[in-house]
């Protein structure tokens, strides 16, 4: 944890950080989670010295819910990146060149 967070940071980082191994995340990944929820909400409350647009124009992680997790469930369902790994996994032929509604339509969406 970077010495410029403060104690509420620290603990936050601690609760989402073993509450994504609880959920299985690997150690790594959970860190990973953790330090990007806790920078982005530094940088929605001013904390942070350089801050991009998008992190502070977006919804916080809390109010987001998951919603670009990579489980497909947010408003527009699976991204098209999504949609062509599935397409490949299956062996689709032509997946490179489609577009979302393409892909959508190959697997059967």
């Amino acid at each position: 944890m970077p010495q410029a967070w403060s104690g509420k940071r620290e603990r936050q980082y601690e609760h989402i950080k073993d509450a994504q191994e609880d959920r299985g995340a690997s150690t790594k990944r959970a860190k990973e989670i953790a330090a990007r929820t806790v920078n982005k909400n530094r940088a929605q409350s001013g904390e942070s010295r350089e801050a991009s647009p998008s992190s502070l124009n977006d919804k916080s992680p809390q109010e987001r819910g998951g919603e670009r997790s990579g489980n497909g469930k947010g408003p527009g369902g699976p991204t098209r990146d999504q949609l062509y790994n599935e397409a490949k996994k299956r062996n689709i032929d032509g997946r490179s060149k489609m577009t979302k509604k393409e892909l959508e339509r190959a697997l059967g969406r």
